[in-house]
């Protein structure tokens, strides 16, 4: 049974748009998990210096003040898990178009 070439023409085609509209949404996906990191290491460090003032000892404030933050890393993690799927997916679009491809160059030549 051969597969239509206009077929696997067709799923390239379409397979090629998710990849762009993959990466458009990857790009945003990447800002929006730099933008976690970065409201997350600032507050991790004036929660750091608002524990220095209380005096808290020295060896707990790190645990201390990411306790207190768990929240904001739990943002951030979860922001760097999407943005890795992403990834991931944007990966695996590009696999199924390589293997598109090369059905479409063998159907070519039978």
């Amino acid at each position: 049974m051969a597969i239509d070439i206009v077929e696997i023409a067709k799923e390239i085609y379409t397979a090629t748009k998710r990849l762009q509209k993959s990466g458009d949404k990857l790009f945003t996906l990447a800002k929006k998990y730099a933008q976690a990191e970065q409201k997350y290491r600032h507050a991790l460090g004036i929660e750091i210096m608002r524990l220095r003032e209380q005096k808290v000892q020295a060896t707990l404030i790190g645990d201390v003040a990411r306790a207190n933050l768990s929240d904001l890393k739990f943002e951030r993690d979860l922001a760097e898990f999407r943005y890795k799927a992403g990834r991931d997916k944007s990966q695996a679009l590009q696999a199924e178009i390589s293997a598109l491809q090369t059905l479409y160059k063998r159907q070519e030549e039978i």
